[in-house]
This record gives C-alpha cells, sequence and structure tokens, in this order.
C-alpha cells in the first residue's frame, strides 16, 4: 500500500475537519515514516528480491518495530496520546490513533505473510493481495479516489493555490505510484530509507494545503 493509506487520510477528513491534513497524513503514514529511520540505523531490514511478489521486489525481512502488530498498536496510542496532550481533543485523538493503527490492517491485506504479530514470535501474517498488480491497483486505487472525493467535497480553496495545491498533490502520489509499480527495483536497502524519509515532503505539503482550504461545515 502507498497511495491506499493516503486515500484514507484524505477521507478522515470527512470524519473531522479539526486535524490539519497534514496531521491525518502523519496519523496514516507513521509507521511508514518511521521505517526509513530504523533502516539507516540498522534496527530492520529489508532485501532487493524481484518475484518476492508480484506487485514488489521487496522482501521486508525483519521490521518488529515499525511493523509489527504489537508494536504498531503501542504507536497508535501514544500518537493519540501525544495529540490529546497538546490539543485536548479526544474525537480526533482517536481518530488519529485509529488512522495509525489503519496502517498495518492495509498492510495486512496487501502483504504476502511478513508482518510479525510480536517483536519476540516468528509468528507472520499477510493476505498476500500483492501477488495480483491488478487486483492491488485496483483496490487501491478505488481507496485513493475515493478519499481524494470525500476531501474534495468537504474542503473549499480559499485561492488558487489551494485549488492548484490539491490537484497538484493527487498528480504527486499518482506519478510516485507508477513508478514504485513499473519502475527498475531499487538498488539497495539504503536507498529505500532515503527515498523513503522523502515521504515528509507530502507530509509538509499536505500542511501548506490545509492553509489554503477551509472545510465544509
Amino acid at each position: 500500500m502507498f497511495i491506499g493509506h493516503f486515500g484514507l487520510g484524505l477521507a478522515a477528513r470527512k470524519i473531522d475537519s479539526t486535524p490539519s491534513l497534514g496531521t491525518l497524513f502523519l496519523a496514516t503514514q507513521f509507521i511508514d515514516l518511521l521505517w526509513p529511520l530504523l533502516l539507516l540505523v540498522g534496527l530492520e531490514k529489508v532485501e532487493i528480491d524481484p518475484g518476492n511478489t508480484a506487485f514488489t521486489p521487496l522482501n521486508f525481512s525483519h521490521y518488529p518495530i515499525s511493523h509489527g502488530f504489537l508494536s504498531v498498536l503501542i504507536w497508535s496510542v501514544l500518537f493519540g496520546l501525544v495529540y490529546y496532550l497538546f490539543k485536548k481533543n479526544l474525537k480526533s485523538s482517536l481518530l488519529l490513533g485509529m488512522l495509525v493503527m489503519s496502517h498495518w490492517m492495509l498492510d495486512l491485506i496487501t502483504h504476502r505473510p511478513d508482518l510479525p504479530l510480536l517483536p519476540w514470535s516468528e509468528v507472520k501474517v499477510g493476505f498476500g493481495m500483492w501477488n495480483s498488480i491488478g487486483l492491488t491497483m485496483l483496490v487501491e486505487s478505488g481507496i485513493f479516489l475515493g478519499g481524494a472525493y470525500l476531501y474534495l467535497k468537504n474542503s473549499r480553496a480559499v485561492n488558487r493555490k489551494g485549488t492548484i495545491g490539491f490537484w497538484g498533490l493527487l498528480l504527486l502520489l499518482g506519478v510516485i505510484y507508477i513508478l514504485n509499480v513499473f519502475g527498475d527495483p531499487p538498488p539497495s536497502g539504503q536507498a529505500i530509507a532515503i527515498v523513503g524519509m522523502a515521504q515528509w515532503l507530502i507530509v509538509f505539503w499536505a500542511y501548506w494545503l490545509d492553509k489554503h482550504r477551509l472545510p465544509i461545515p
């Protein structure tokens, strides 16, 4: 999953217009923003393995801190708690915690059995939708387009930046997605980590975009 996670962040704006779109993106992508950092410091591992699944050449061989079920559950609680301590908004805090957890649930559907349940256990799960490129793209694109529609219907641009920024964000995410699916395999795990850190630019873009769009009551 990639744009599917962002699709949930866009859709969540219909549920609660209080958090910025940047915060919603930060929640939905939190464990994928944490993962590159853990790769760089050597706490988690990924290998280039063309044919690992039809959809991706990556073999996620060790990532219990960022993508283990128990770990993600803890990250979800901590994310919601930190937001509550700053904003004192229980509804938004619960939503953000659920969005962090939603990342693991969507990954459960797409990944082959490589998601660890517990950091100390060898039991791994995954339903393997990545074994079908067509099905994966259909489902993920549907989530993304549905989320974009809901965000568009529940916000309005206050200037041209709000309009251009929105469609530019969708275009950027779409191009990155196509390149991920049909581009050449990355050269190394370190290269994946460096590119993965660039996802922060999408989060910052979303924060900027929200300054030029207002929620529709």
